[in-house]
């Protein structure tokens, strides 16, 4: 009787051990649930692609599961519709563009796109316009009967030249219109094939340095009456100066109007997820500022300005902190 009691004490003590190894088992923390993360840069040459694979960076190393990374693409209004495809879940995005797609306007226009939300506005994207001292334009005013790269057709940049000679009267009938990007209007520069160029970019922007290792630029200003009027038509511009040395030979501090880089995503991205990004993003600076130099302007207390669309709800929740 005793053995038997002996043995069944010992299976029990055996079931217990069993069983409260099981138990551990189940306190064991489960791996993360992967989280694919597209972002939508820009052209390999550009500002948004190195940025782009720097947030990827960011992200992978500091949100538990995420798989993101960074696909070159035709920049804004290519990434807006990216976005409301589904086929990526944040891109960078110019906030005059995201204007124009949330209110069904400009290139956007009959195609409003519901449900755009930003994440954050990063750094202005100064809207340059160039010549050659030897054109002899000296202001937006002088531009009647000259040949005018006015950026791509349908871009940001082209709005916003349509939009800046406005102000001075002028209007494509009034020019002679070239529709070109900012490496095409950088050659026409050079070669003589256009008067003046408009390159909506974070400077000093290569493509004016390039054509300044050769010839003698002229950035062009905005006077600061037209900008004024400009804002007040359009909220997402804003004033700035582009600092004198910015190029070669530039003696003199120019004034201009800028828009602003933001990052945006759409209302599929839950508030959780988007709270992660924008920590992992504003608590990871150093790493955007090892991709490009624009990153220096990069910081939560300006993360709002300019924002021209709703503000995504997690997003919200980080910067209302403290």
């Amino acid at each position: 009787m005793k053995k038997i009691l002996a043995f069944l004490l010992g299976i029990m003590v055996m079931a217990t051990m069993i069983a409260g190894c099981g138990g551990d088992k189940k306190e064991e923390k489960k791996p993360a649930a992967q989280k694919f993360i597209n972002i939508a840069t820009g052209g390999t040459s550009g500002t948004y692609f190195p940025l782009g694979g720097a947030l990827a960076d960011i992200l992978n190393k500091n949100i538990p599961g995420a798989n993101a990374s960074a696909q070159s693409t035709g920049a804004s209004v290519a990434n807006v519709n990216l976005l409301n495809q589904g086929k990526v879940e944040i891109a960078f995005i110019q906030n005059d563009i995201a204007y124009y797609a949330a209110n069904g306007t400009e290139m956007f226009k009959d195609k409003k796109v519901p449900g755009l939300q930003g994440l954050a506005t990063l750094y202005p994207e100064t809207v340059q316009i160039v010549t050659l001292k030897k054109s002899g334009i000296q202001t937006v005013a002088d531009f009647k009967g000259k040949r005018i790269a006015v950026g791509a057709a349908g871009s940001g940049t082209e709005a916003n030249a349509r939009q800046i000679m406005a102000e001075y009267g002028i209007s494509y009938d009034d020019i002679k219109v070239q529709y070109l990007s900012f490496g095409e209007a950088a050659s026409a520069l050079k070669d003589g094939n256009v008067d003046a160029a408009f390159v909506t970019a974070g400077h000093p922007t290569a493509a004016i340095q390039d054509i300044s290792t050769q010839n003698e630029v002229v950035l062009v200003p905005v006077d600061a009456d037209k900008a004024d009027s400009l804002i007040k038509k359009y909220p997402f511009y804003t004033k700035l100066v582009i600092n004198k040395g910015t190029y070669a030979k530039q003696e003199a501090d120019v004034p201009a109007v800028a828009v602003k880089c933001m990052l945006a995503v759409t209302d599929k991205m839950d508030a959780d997820t988007a709270y992660s990004v924008t920590k992992a993003l504003y608590t990871n600076l150093d790493r955007m500022k090892t991709a490009h130099a624009v990153a220096a302007s990069i910081t939560k207390e300006t993360a709002k300005d300019g924002m021209s669309i709703t503000v995504n709800p997690g997003a919200e929740k980080f910067f209302s902190e403290k």
